[in-house]
């Protein structure tokens, strides 16, 4: 099927069936709390007739928007798994090891979470399906506060934790851990992917006010925006203020925006916060202002089409990147986006992506490794080169447990022709140019655990 933008607005999808539900006859897993037997590891289902999945996204807080979508990728992702509906991603990913019988000829169940779009609740509740549940992988979260905070967790307990989506420099960077992958793109791919396109739409020698989530992801943003504007296009810093993740109501930090000197705001915000702070923003009339022979200019480093959809007519013009969209053409993202669509009758997301991709590339690493003993399946999934799931070819790098792959820079769409069709790509930035080295952001993966 090719996906035009105007599909969504035209077609009525036929709701396939419900995904394979976490219930079962079958009794819990084993349980090890420190294996020593050779080859033994927790949870191990070799005796099984099932396997489970624990699926931990934000089902309440800022985030929740992103954690429904995340949660509906999952659901698909079983069914497609266990042979169900029409493949997806399955049909289109390079290589492939997987049959449709589920995971080495074990049907897939899951169980679900939620984060809360808080560390602690995200902990618990990880903690609970491993332990409790006996889930041999678990994935999801929306927040890199989440995703780091289950990640170290996942090294505690040694299972695997497929990160869903989190966009701070640390999770692969200083807090990467062995047991811990992520395949969306982070905030030094932002940087430098939108720094010149930045620098071509507004020119050098901008005053820079930034407005900041206060916590791991938007401190990481914060400075890969500053760093590559600032070199790539003198871009200056004038103010960076702190706020509070759920904060609802940012007047009292787009106030001092007014009368700072500064000619662009740059938005480090994400799900509901992002909604609320540019909506405000162009109440204020910080669109309409001209500043130092100006126009005034507002930038949000990470979009998603649900934020979009939140803002409406407020993100009309607004550049930002994002991990990927729904109207692209290569064949992964089309087979996608039909199965998607034909299950919910609306198009994925960026987080639904990452999160079907993460579990499909999990039990396509069991499926190559023969066994589900974390230790080998990780040693699948290090410097896995795959293809054939949007964003082109892509790298699981071994040395942090970051994909590299292409990068959108996208601007709120002028003349939207359906609900869903609100973001414009603009430049499809290639892998080569946002890849670093791997001592850029150093880190200890960490051992394996015994």
């Amino acid at each position: 099927m090719t996906t035009k933008s105007s599909d969504f607005s035209r077609r009525t999808f036929v709701k396939g069936s419900a995904a394979a539900t976490a219930a079962g006859a079958v009794a819990p897993s084993l349980f090890i709390p420190n294996a020593t037997a050779a080859g033994a590891f927790r949870n191990d289902p070799t005796n099984q007739a099932t396997v489970k999945l624990g699926f931990n996204v934000p089902q309440s807080g800022a985030y929740a928007d992103e954690g429904a979508d995340e949660l509906r990728a999952f659901k698909l992702a079983v069914k497609h798994l266990n042979g169900e509906g029409d493949g997806g991603m399955m049909n289109t990913m390079k290589p492939l090891s997987l049959k449709g019988n589920g995971i080495l000829g074990k049907k897939v169940e899951y169980v679900t979470g939620d984060t809360q779009t808080k560390s602690d609740a995200a902990r618990a509740s990880a903690k609970r399906m491993i332990e409790k549940d006996g889930v041999i992988m678990f994935s999801g979260g929306s927040s890199s506060g989440v995703a780091i905070a289950v990640q170290s967790l996942a090294q505690e307990m040694g299972t695997i934790f497929m990160a869903g989506l989190t966009h701070s420099n640390d999770t692969t960077g200083k807090d990467r851990r062995r047991y811990g992958f992520r395949h969306f793109f982070n905030a030094h791919m932002s940087g430098a992917a939108l720094a010149p396109v930045l620098e071509a739409e507004y020119g050098r020698d901008r005053q820079v006010y930034h407005l900041t989530a206060d916590y791991t992801w938007g401190w990481s943003q914060e400075k890969s925006i500053q760093d590559f504007t600032a070199s790539q296009a003198g871009w200056q810093t004038k103010a960076a203020v702190r706020t509070p993740v759920g904060a609802g109501d940012f007047s009292q930090y787009i106030t001092p925006v007014l009368n700072s000197g500064a000619d662009v705001l740059v938005l480090n915000h994400y799900g509901k916060d992002m909604v609320n702070s540019l909506t405000q923003a162009i109440q204020f009339g910080l669109r309409d202002k001209q500043v130092n022979g100006k126009d005034f200019q507002i930038v949000v480093p990470l979009f998603s089409r649900l934020m979009a959809q939140g803002a409406g007519e407020n993100i009309k013009g607004i550049l930002g990147s994002t991990g990927w969209n729904w109207k692209l053409q290569d064949e992964g993202s089309r087979a996608f986006v039909k199965s998607f669509g034909q299950e919910y009758g609306f198009p994925p997301s960026q987080a639904a992506h990452t999160c079907y991709c993460q579990t499909m590339l999990y039990a396509d690493a069991v499926e190559r490794a023969g066994t589900f003993n974390p230790e080998e399946v990780i040693k699948q999934l290090e410097d896995h080169t795959f293809d054939g799931m949007g964003n082109g070819e892509t790298l699981y790098r071994g040395a942090d447990h970051q994909c590299f792959k292409d990068v959108l820079v996208v601007r709120g769409n002028e003349n939207p022709s359906s609900q869903f069709d609100l973001l414009d790509v603009q430049q499809i930035v290639p892998r080569a140019k946002v890849e670093y080295p791997e001592d850029t952001y150093p880190g200890e993966l960490g051992p394996y655990k015994v």
